[in-house]
């Protein structure tokens, strides 16, 4: 069980994002802060097979923070939180954040503007969440870990083609945050994205 005295409380996150999908750069924008990142089709296993990633935070000294967005771990907040204060938020979904610190339970809240786009605070306590959560068109997501890459990791990676880069619009809300995620965000890339998401995982199975 997750004692929500142990939920880790560092400052919100809020970043402003564009509103449309796009195709990545040639060159490697030197802040992700607001990206998606779809893990490429070579990604075929392990945790990030499939993922699609919210980065929090990215600068170029501390690397980048980030949350998978779409890893469904089975468990409802329900399970973790027992406390009657947080009894609203008992039924919403724990999704895997990352590899990284997993023995932690936070919360994100994500809500749409048409000025700015999509806007977020992450690593959010359970008191937190109540409070976001009583704002209209708010979603409240929880997560165990998260993702991180150290100075420079991030962006060797994106070289490699190892991830494919997005700009969330305002479908992201609406889309259910399981793997489908990851097909429904791909294919609005471009033509080519879309025969990559429709393509099957194992072609030479097909």
């Amino acid at each position: 069980m997750v004692n929500s005295d142990a939920l880790l409380t560092p400052p919100d996150s809020l970043a402003k994002l564009g509103c449309m999908a796009e195709l990545p750069s040639q060159e490697t924008p030197l802040r992700l802060q607001g990206k998606l990142l779809l893990a490429a089709p070579s990604f075929t296993d392990g945790i990030f097979n499939r993922s699609v990633v919210l980065i929090a935070d990215h600068n170029e000294v501390d690397g980048a923070f980030g949350l998978i967005l779409n890893q469904p771990s089975g468990h409802q907040v329900g399970d973790f939180l027992k406390n009657e204060e947080f009894s609203g938020l008992s039924r919403i979904a724990v999704h895997v954040g990352g590899p990284v610190a997993r023995q932690h339970l936070t919360f994100s809240a994500l809500w749409w503007t048409e000025e700015k786009g999509l806007r977020f605070a992450t690593r959010l306590s359970a008191h937190d969440a109540v409070k976001h959560s009583s704002n209209p068109g708010t979603l409240i997501r929880a997560f165990v870990g998260y993702s991180g890459w150290a100075e420079g990791q991030l962006e060797a990676e994106i070289k490699r083609d190892s991830w494919i880069t997005a700009s969330p619009s305002s479908q992201l809300l609406g889309h259910s945050h399981d793997q489908d995620l990851w097909v429904n965000t791909l294919r609005d890339i471009s033509p080519f994205h879309r025969i990559l998401a429709e393509a099957p995982p194992k072609p030479s199975q097909n």
